[in-house]
């Protein structure tokens, strides 16, 4: 029977399906074997990325919505289906916010961590609060007044404000003003003396609300946040990208607001002249029953003290592998032989080292390195910089377009620029996303080039809760493909052919379907035929119809995908033979894998890239075959852990909702991250 897997019946909306994720995160605010102060991190993260959401793909929607889009989507829905329906999951999702955090901040009264209301203070207490408030905070506060000669004024994106309706005793004409909440100056939370107790900082503001407006009766005081566009539309065209994207920095302050949070006790007037004011339809309102932009409560949950309502104190391993050679000289041990990473559970320190000790020896003549998202104070640009000054060529493709680190990147790009590096900003179409450096070393018998691969960014800071693969390697063919692939970027070179290294936007994805292709021959013969992928978002569509024909073909499918999948596991003769589960943890799964059984030849990968078109067409993204047989056999065995987790593990139903793995009576749990870190604090490696 021929059946046509493109059909869109086959396929989810992959806005709907991040939120599902978006919801899997929140879950985990519930789940009782989390820390008391971790499950409140969970809300704060949830939020946070709903922030980023609706900065992007809600306002993404907008756009195409306001310029009459009728193009449908991968499961059929038009820019509105998908609005409607996005609104619909996010409302539901924002009420489960506020039911969970109520329950989370109800819990830590037990251990004396309350939030308290300016009204709930004894005397003494409302006296240091009057004398804070007229000390720090009145001075910082400047009231704006809404009339004909002061229009409403621009709220940046996720800034917290006060509407107030007031009135003099004498007249009857409300009149509407805006108080800031001045978060970034004094924080949102403010401590009582001697007391585990909160204030935030919009009730206090409220509470002294009549200080700003002398002569005048408060009426109503309303915290609101407003949520503006923040995707960039950066002009390819043009003859500095940097001064371009600095440009389109400035826009992004002031883009179009796409959602107002609103306290639920506002009053129907407040609400509609806001929503008048922003320009916001219905749907674009949400009424919240608690804090507005819980997000912050991801530094609250870091509060002194209180280790016991944490997850236990983890601390990275050094290089297991690396340990194993029992030399101190990196260049020997590479030598040796091919050293695999996991990454937090070994140390992100030995990739910092491996770059420190490129700048400092003498033998080493040049190294070079994308970057795409990096710390504000990374020793790595530390490094970098020196091996310059030390006068080594040092060649940096800094990726400005970056989302949210666009600022950051300038700022490193600059620093790199200033001791003597040459910066390569970007390439033209396309974000740079591969994750590589290269070192090349005059040693006895010639030049040798040293390489690092991996699946995550050169962040020391997001390595430490970030699960990411890395390789370091001498092998030769992978260092003249590093140095062609550099040229590739710098210049004006065509692409190279290839001995190791998959390129996307080259020949990734034909390399993944060709794997998929081999399962699929494998099982028309009546060989066992197998494939686990792990990713963070799967949304291709040519290569999930890919995986629906071999699935059809009897091909054994495990699929490990974090958030975005808009693939429909277990649909009869379409996908029953796929099954997919999301981890969501103490640490952000974000390694990428693929394992294929090739007649027991095992194909192995790690990549920088995860299944989705914008990687596989438009970003430069690598993907890096394991050569050495322990390595393979350690992925494996990293993979199987995955799908043997019955503690943190979701799975995927067919119609796009999760329900999380049980562990029966009888069953021994199984956490993958809690093995990953006994292995590594055992100095042993899986497979």
């Amino acid at each position: 029977m021929n059946m046509d897997f493109n059909d869109r019946q086959y396929y989810l909306n992959r806005e709907c399906t991040w939120l599902s994720f978006n919801q899997r995160v929140l879950r985990e605010s519930t789940c009782e074997d989390n820390p008391l102060l971790e499950r409140l991190r969970f809300i704060a993260i949830n939020c946070s990325n709903l922030d980023e959401f609706f900065m992007i793909r809600v306002a993404g929607l907008k756009h195409l919505i306001e310029s009459g889009v009728k193009h449908h989507d991968i499961s059929g829905l038009t820019p509105q289906g998908q609005m409607d329906a996005v609104s619909r999951i996010a409302h539901d999702q924002m009420h489960d916010i506020d039911r969970c955090l109520k329950a989370t901040l109800k819990e830590l009264t037990a251990h004396g961590i309350r939030f308290v209301q300016p009204t709930d203070l004894d005397a003494k207490q409302e006296l240091w609060l009057t004398e804070f408030f007229e000390r720090e905070i009145f001075p910082v506060v400047t009231p704006m007044g809404i009339d004909p000669s002061h229009p409403f004024p621009f709220l940046t994106s996720k800034s917290l404000n006060l509407a107030v309706h007031l009135k003099r005793p004498e007249d009857k004409e409300v009149r509407l003003a805006i108080l800031p909440v001045p978060v970034s100056v004094l924080g949102r939370l403010i401590k009582v003396p001697e007391l585990q107790h909160y204030l935030y900082l919009e009730d206090i503001l409220s509470y002294f609300a009549e200080r700003f407006f002398t002569g005048y009766e408060i009426l109503e005081t309303t915290p609101f946040r407003v949520t503006r566009d923040a995707d960039l539309d950066i002009r390819e065209d043009v003859d500095d990208l940097l001064l371009e994207v600095e440009k389109s920095l400035e826009k992004r302050r002031k883009g179009a607001a796409v959602r107002l949070e609103i306290a639920k006790a506002a009053s129907k007037e407040t609400r509609k002249t806001l929503q008048k004011e922003l320009e916001l339809d219905d749907l674009d309102v949400y009424t919240i029953d608690g804090p507005l932009g819980a997000a912050f409560f991801s530094s609250f949950a870091n509060i002194k003290g209180y280790d016991e309502l944490r997850y236990e104190p983890f601390v990275p391993q050094p290089s297991i592998e690396l340990a194993a050679r029992k030399t101190k000289d990196i260049w020997k041990a590479i030598r040796e032989k091919d050293i695999l990473v996991h990454h937090p559970y070994e140390t992100f320190a030995t990739v910092e080292n491996f770059i420190r000790t490129a700048a400092d020896d003498e033998a080493v003549l040049a190294i070079k390195q994308t970057l795409y998202r990096v710390s504000s104070k990374s020793p790595i640009i530390s490094a970098l910089a020196d091996a310059a000054r030390n006068g080594k060529q040092v060649t940096v493709l800094m990726e400005v377009k970056a989302r949210f680190d666009e600022e950051n990147n300038i700022i490193m790009a600059r620093r790199l620029e200033e001791a003597g590096c040459h910066v390569i900003y970007g390439i033209l179409g396309l974000k740079t996303h591969s994750k590589i450096t290269m070192v090349v070393r005059r040693e006895e018998d010639g030049i040798r080039r040293y390489c690092h691969l991996a699946t995550g960014n050169y962040n020391g800071s997001t390595a430490k809760i970030y699960t990411d693969i890395g390789l370091m390697t001498a092998d030769n063919e992978i260092g003249v493909d590093g140095s062609r692939f550099f040229n590739f970027l710098s210049g004006f070179s065509d692409p190279p052919a290839w001995n190791k290294l998959i390129v996307a936007p080259l020949n990734l994805r034909e390399t993944i379907m060709a794997e998929i292709d081999q399962e699929i021959e494998h099982a028309k013969r009546g060989e066992r035929a197998y494939i686990a992928a792990k990713m963070n978002s799967l949304l291709d569509r040519l290569i999930i119809a890919k995986l629906y024909e071999a699935s059809a073909a009897g091909v054994k499918i495990d699929l490990i995908v974090r958030g975005i999948c808009v693939l429909r596991p277990g649909l009869p003769e379409i996908s029953e033979n796929i099954h997919v589960r999301s981890i969501v943890g103490r640490f952000l799964e974000h390694s990428r894998i693929l394992y294929c059984y090739n007649g027991g030849r095992e194909d192995v990968f790690i990549s920088s890239a995860d299944w989705m078109p914008r990687n596989l067409n438009n970003r430069v993204e690598l993907m890096i075959p394991i050569r050495e047989q322990d390595h393979k056999d350690r992925l494996h065995a990293i993979l199987q852990t995955y799908l043997k987790d019955n503690t943190k593990a979701y799975l995927m139903r067919s119609d796009g909702s999760y329900v999380r793995a049980s562990c029966r009576k009888g069953m021994t749990p199984i956490g993958a991250q809690k093995t990953f870190m006994e292995t590594a604090l055992s100095g042993k490696t899986l497979g």
